[in-house]
């Protein structure tokens, strides 16, 4: 439809009147709106499943991780992964994530070894430009200050996020660390300096770790462990107004099978490690978060049986699916409890 605009005032209100009156009454689909990015539903995934240890090769190969993909986006139901390395022959899984059509949170590993950083940063560059098509977001190191302190984590993520901006990496850019962390270990939740260099905030949250550690939150069970997370992002949110927050892991053990976490300040024993808590905390979560279109990342994949000789009994269960083949799987995305077995 064409408008014959007038030059004399009377016609000239009346073409107005018109074009408002054509504008209204276009129908809903012709009119351009802009609208939220769906929120990001992932799963940690390391392929170190039994057989395979980071700290003594061999590494997992390609037919591996393919194997393993397989069994992520069939049997658990995810279509996007978070990688925590690059190294060691890892980068092919952005080759497999993307015949797959998996988007994945890339993870540049970060440590105290300056050459591991140097060679991770220089392969997590490459990876991210030559996948951007895959890689949603890059995170520069993952909890570097629960390992090594704030002053270090501050210059190396500093110098790993410079490093990857001066060569043009297009994704969004972050460092992950817990909650509290990100909160500089204070209550109420103080500014970590190190925000100001990041475009969006990766926190860790686990209430089964707070059972043991924390005087603030002795013993959150399975059924408050959804609101836990709730209030961990809505801490951090209100802390980093403008700021996209990301849940980067959250989860619960499975096992041992009756093990319980114990609060080195109380002495009480939190909820225990089993399939169902995992389970009703998993689905809790997620429920809450689709509630706010909030964005999570699953922890894990897979049980990773490396892990004993660092982080205790239950360190080897926090997978979804099992460590050995066929890697079956108990939790599966977007399926109702009524339909499983």
């Amino acid at each position: 439809m064409q408008l014959q605009i007038s030059t004399s005032p009377a016609s000239g209100i009346l073409s107005l009147f018109i074009a408002v009156l054509v504008l209204v009454s276009q129908p809903s689909w012709a009119v351009s709106t802009a609208t939220e990015p769906e929120p990001l539903r992932c799963l940690a995934f390391s392929p170190y499943v039994s057989g395979y240890d980071p700290d003594y090769g061999p590494h997992p190969t390609p037919a591996v991780i393919d194997q393993l993909l397989d069994v992520v986006v069939n049997d658990a139901g995810f279509r996007c992964i978070m990688t925590y390395s690059s190294l060691n022959g890892l980068d092919y899984v952005f080759e497999a994530a993307r015949k797959r059509g998996v988007k994945v949170i890339s993870i540049i590993w970060l440590d105290d070894d300056p050459a591991v950083n140097r060679a991770s940063i220089a392969i997590g560059i490459t990876s991210a430009k030559a996948y951007a098509d895959t890689i949603v977001r890059v995170s520069c190191g993952s909890e570097v200050r629960v390992r090594n302190g704030a002053a270090f984590a501050q210059t190396v993520v500093a110098d790993c996020l410079a490093q990857a901006r001066a060569a043009g990496v297009p994704q969004p850019l972050s460092s992950i660390d817990t909650w509290w962390g990100w909160c500089d270990e204070q209550s109420p939740c103080k500014t970590w300096g190190l925000s100001k260099t990041v475009d969006w905030i990766g926190i860790n949250v686990f209430p089964w770790w707070e059972n043991k550690h924390s005087g603030l939150a002795p013993c959150t069970d399975a059924a408050g462990a959804a609101a836990f997370h709730l209030e961990r992002i809505d801490d951090i949110r209100k802390r980093y107004p403008g700021k996209e927050i990301i849940m980067t892991e959250f989860g619960w053990p499975t096992g041992p099978q009756g093990y319980r976490q114990t609060n080195q300040h109380t002495g009480k024993a939190c909820d225990m490690a089993s399939k169902d808590n995992q389970r009703h905390i998993l689905e809790s979560t997620l429920s809450a978060l689709d509630e706010r279109g909030l964005s999570a990342v699953v922890f894990e994949a897979f049980n990773e049986s490396w892990k004993g000789r660092h982080e205790g009994p239950a360190s080897d269960y926090w997978g979804i699916c099992e460590g050995t083949a066929p890697y079956a799987c108990s939790f599966r995305y977007g399926t109702p409890a009524s339909a499983r077995n």
